[in-house]
Order: structure tokens, then C-alpha cells, then sequence
């Protein structure tokens, strides 16, 4: 099925609030609900345009006077690792990885929980609970999986739980949807990285041609990391170009 069979949804646009990237400025998105049976095709479509998916629904950011939220993409068969990332993929190449169905559990949502209140004390996210949670990982109409980061096993049992992402796999790649990992090992340090690390890794690995990080702002320190990870295409006035 190509991206002009289906008809596209109907858009609404969110009133008016605060920017939380760049003081002083409101942010609008715009935004639709995925359904039916092409929600898959639809999600992939809407994508390739910079929408993001979050539950059962799409939305890009729609500011009347700015444009600084530009969606970037990893480009997985031409990725070299730097010296740095060479050196985390061997420090936690011993954790087990597993692409779990997307059911969320009690150890998931405690990590979460650490992760939030380490990292992201304030914000959305940080009110949530637990059937929150729950929505986040299962209210997805397109192909999601959770993938888990563990510690090796012991004696059979698994290990400790370490990292989470939930992940959208496209036909042109892998959507990082939201990763969070146990702040607080030292043992661990770079452990986010990591987690992109290996998506690259195993997209390409798999034949898929992208890894979808999200939006990038140019300055913005907490968005900054995106750019490590090259090459790196930004869409920008609707073409996909390489971000130097």
C-alpha cells in the first residue's frame, strides 16, 4: 500500500501554551487520531512528514511564528561510532536484549518512576501514574514493541531490569518512541546513548534504512545529543537533508 491509497485523517490544532523547549514562547501542535486498519500506513506516511505518534494519535508542533522543533533521523547502514561509542557499546554489550510485546509491567513503570524523578522532575511527564503508563505502552494501533535492557541472567533468573524503549518498527526503520533507564548506576553511565546506540545497530543489521530520534531544536542543550549520532537527516521545508 503506497502513502496516496488511503485518505488521510482529519487534523485538529491545540490552543495556544507555554513552550517548554524555549522560554518565552507558546507552542500549538497539530494533531489526529490513528484508526482502522490503515493506521500502520498512515502512522509510516505522517512520519516521513514529521509527525510523532504518542498512544492512538499523530501530531507535529504548528507555532504560527516558529520553527525550531525539526524532526531528525539517524541513517543506520552509513553509521561509523565514534571512539566514545565504540567504548559504550563494549562497556554494555554483556545486557540482554529482548523486543517484548507492548504490555507494561510493575518493574517497567519503577524504572520509569526513578528515571522521571532523576531526570524529569517537572513537566507532563511527571505527573504520571501508573495507568498512565499503562496507556502509553498499549493504546498503539501500529506494530510496538517494548525493548528491555537487562543485566545477564543469573541461575536462569533474568536479570536486572536497566533500560526501556518503546519502539515503533516501520517499514523504512525504527521509531524511538520514548527510552528511560536506571539513573543511578554508576556502573552504567551512558546508558541512553547506548540504548540509541543499539537501535542504529540493529536496524541496520536488519536491512532498515533509518532510526527516527524525534524533534531537534538547533541550541537547545537537552536536545544537542541528537546530532552525536551521524550522519543525521533533518527535515527541513519538507525535504530530508544531512545535518552537518
Amino acid at each position: 500500500m503506497t502513502d496516496q491509497s488511503f485518505r488521510f485523517p482529519r487534523f485538529f490544532v491545540t490552543a495556544p501554551a507555554p513552550c517548554p523547549y524555549i522560554p518565552g514562547r507558546t507552542e500549538r501542535k497539530v494533531f489526529a487520531e490513528l484508526k482502522g486498519q490503515d493506521a500502520g500506513e498512515m502512522n509510516e506516511a505522517l512520519g516521513r512528514i514529521g509527525f510523532r505518534r504518542s498512544q492512538n494519535v499523530v501530531y507535529r508542533p504548528s507555532c504560527d511564528t516558529c520553527q525550531a522543533c525539526v524532526s531528525v533521523r539517524v541513517v543506520a547502514p552509513r553509521f561509523t561510532p565514534s571512539a566514545t561509542q565504540r567504548k559504550l557499546l563494549k562497556r554494555h554489550a554483556d545486557l540482554e536484549v529482548n523486543a517484548c510485546q507492548p504490555w507494561s509491567t510493575e518493574e517497567q513503570w519503577q524504572l520509569l518512576r526513578r528515571y522521571l524523578t532523576a531526570r524529569h522532575p517537572v513537566g507532563g511527564m511527571a505527573a504520571m501514574d501508573a495507568h498512565d503508563f499503562a496507556d502509553m505502552v498499549e493504546q498503539s494501533p501500529v506494530d510496538t514493541v517494548v525493548v528491555e535492557y537487562r543485566e545477564p541472567s543469573v541461575d536462569g533468573r533474568p536479570g536486572r531490569l536497566v533500560g526501556c524503549c518503546l519502539t515503533d518498527k516501520q517499514a523504512d526503520g525504527l521509531s524511538m518512541i520514548y527510552s528511560f533507564y536506571d539513573p543511578d548506576l554508576t556502573s552504567r553511565k551512558g546508558l541512553g546513548s547506548f540504548i540509541i546506540l543499539d537501535h542504529i545497530t540493529r536496524a541496520a543489521r536488519a536491512g532498515m534504512p533509518y532510526v527516527y530520534l524525534g524533534y531537534w531544536i538547533e541550541g537547545c542543550d537537552r536536545m544537542a545529543y541528537k546530532r552525536s549520532y551521524q550522519p543525521v537527516e533533518a527535515l527541513q521545508h519538507g525535504v530530508w537533508r544531512t545535518l552537518a
